[in-house]
């Protein structure tokens, strides 16, 4: 199905485990798997069978916090979401990962040093942003990054740590956000041929990894305090924005 050597097939294990760590604990380490992936497998392959992983790591993470989600912030995203993977689409007619990249990571790197900014200058005090502009904003990159390299993670970090989430709402609502916009993304992929029956096969090979992921994920949210949690995710998304960058 895949010309995979042993080294081939850890990665690819290793990567469906931290999925589903991203998709239930820790979201900024979402970013990992995507150069990973694409180092053992052909980019736009890699592409198709990490959201196959994706989608089954939100079924789980949506799942296990559907209680926790603020609705409000997913339905205010995903039109504009919506819009972005539309034009992701047709940029990936044009456009390769390697041009997007250093661009999603120069935005991600801004706007995380603006949020720092604001944050330390005034402290809890800093108002949330409600301008309609930066939801839509945020939503129609993340359509767009998540459309052409699944790297939307440190987008959505950026928006849920300005609306000073709650660490069990942060992840309830990034988890189904992301529900709804990998399904979105489907029929794109399948236009793309992305999406096939022999990326499905090895999705549903890796479904054990994802759920032991997603179980480890739990475990570390459960003990991890909100002020670290808020400090690693900014961690986090700053190391994938470099990645990205070079």
């Amino acid at each position: 199905m895949f010309d995979l050597n042993l080294i081939g097939w850890l990665v690819v294990g290793f990567c469906a485990f931290v999925v589903g760590v991203s998709k239930t604990g820790l979201p900024g380490l979402g970013i990992l798997h995507v150069p990973l992936m694409a180092m053992v497998l052909p980019a736009r392959q890699s592409t198709g069978i990490l959201l196959g992983m994706l989608i089954l790591g939100d079924l789980f993470a949506a799942g296990y916090y559907r209680r926790t989600a603020a609705w409000k912030h997913v339905l205010r995203l995903l039109p504009p979401a919506l819009t972005g993977i539309v034009a992701g689409w047709q940029a990936m007619r044009f456009v390769t990962n390697r041009q997007l990249a250093p661009i999603i990571g120069g935005i991600v790197l801004a706007m995380l040093a603006l949020h720092y900014w604001r944050t330390r200058l005034q402290g809890e005090d800093a108002p949330v942003p409600t301008q309609w502009w930066f939801a839509a904003t945020l939503g129609f990159l993340a359509g767009v990054t998540t459309m052409m390299a699944n790297a939307a993670g440190p987008v959505m970090v950026i928006y849920l740590l300005a609306m000073r989430l709650p660490k069990f709402a942060f992840i309830g609502t990034s988890a189904w956000f992301f529900f709804a916009v990998n399904w979105l993304k489907v029929p794109f992929s399948v236009n793309l041929s992305l999406i096939t029956a022999d990326s499905i096969r090895l999705d549903l090979w890796m479904l054990p990894l994802i759920v032991a992921g997603s179980v480890a994920g739990i475990f570390f949210l459960n003990r991890i305090p909100q002020r670290i949690f808020n400090s690693l995710v900014q961690i986090l998304a700053a190391v994938a924005a470099l990645k990205l960058l070079f």
